[in-house]
């Protein structure tokens, strides 16, 4: 099973399960579980929910918190803000910092080793390249190469995070200039076509007025060569009579005797 498909699973799954639950207390702890779960990194679908954004202001709102942390946030947001979230957990712990991760990724396809071990409190580079591979790359979150020489991670791929409130009106305006511009390709495409279709029409016509050209050639020719045929066959005609008629009328010579 790849990834989104695994990921529209548990989203599904935690969504009826947050949906269902009334109890403040009880719907704390199925964010405490969905927030550790190992293959889910998507929590926008979660948070929209009417009975999660009710925990706002009320004494559990630390959790609705928490929610958004995952959501949009990173390990050093969680370190800035510890006093006013609950602890998290080692699973939570581990989850946000593949998420930030995904984050730095956004923005830079090369990251280096000394960046990333402060963002997550790694301390050496191969606990760093440990987590790397066996967290995110085989967790299928990330692909890319590390680069040793260079103490840099090449991002290849990396799966995209939920998106934040502020990036909305970019993702909208970054979607209408692709559409703007894909019309205005998709116009110069049509006109290209009809510009060849008609060059083709031409090249047709054109093909078809030398073939003709030529079958008329081909046809002067023939009835050229007839006439000339039939007119060497008459003057051969002609010259045989003649010859004869002379060798008729020439006077024979008598042949002396040898003395």
């Amino acid at each position: 099973m790849d990834i989104e498909q695994r990921q529209s699973e548990l989203i599904e799954h935690f969504v009826k399960r947050a949906s269902a639950v009334s109890d403040a207390a009880a719907l704390a702890s199925v964010l405490v579980e969905a927030t550790s779960h190992p293959s889910l990194f998507a929590f926008s679908e979660i948070l929209a929910l009417p009975n999660v954004l009710q925990l706002e202001a009320t004494e559990n709102s630390a959790f609705l918190d928490m929610l958004r942390l995952f959501a949009h946030g990173t390990w050093s947001d969680y370190k800035s803000n510890a006093d006013r979230l609950p602890q998290l957990i080692p699973d939570q712990i581990l989850k946000l910092k593949q998420l930030t991760v995904l984050t730095l990724a956004e923005t830079h396809k090369v990251l280096p080793y000394d960046q990333l071990m402060q963002e997550l409190d790694v301390t050496n580079v191969r606990e760093l390249e440990d987590f790397l591979i066996n967290e995110c790359m085989y967790a299928g979150i990330v692909r890319g190469k590390l680069d040793q020489l260079r103490r840099c991670f090449e991002v290849q791929f990396a799966a995209g995070r939920d998106l934040r409130p502020d990036q909305l009106g970019n993702m909208i305006q970054t979607l209408s200039n692709w559409l703007s511009t894909s019309e205005s390709l998709l116009v110069s495409i049509q006109e290209k076509i009809k510009w060849a279709d008609a060059m083709s029409e031409i090249d047709k016509k054109h093909r078809k007025d030398v073939e003709e050209k030529v079958e008329d050639v081909k046809k002067s020719i023939f009835k050229a060569d007839i006439d000339f045929r039939g007119h060497e066959e008459i003057c051969s005609e002609s010259g045989g009579v003649m010859d004869y008629e002379e060798d008729r009328s020439r006077p024979k010579r008598r042949r002396h005797p040898i003395s």
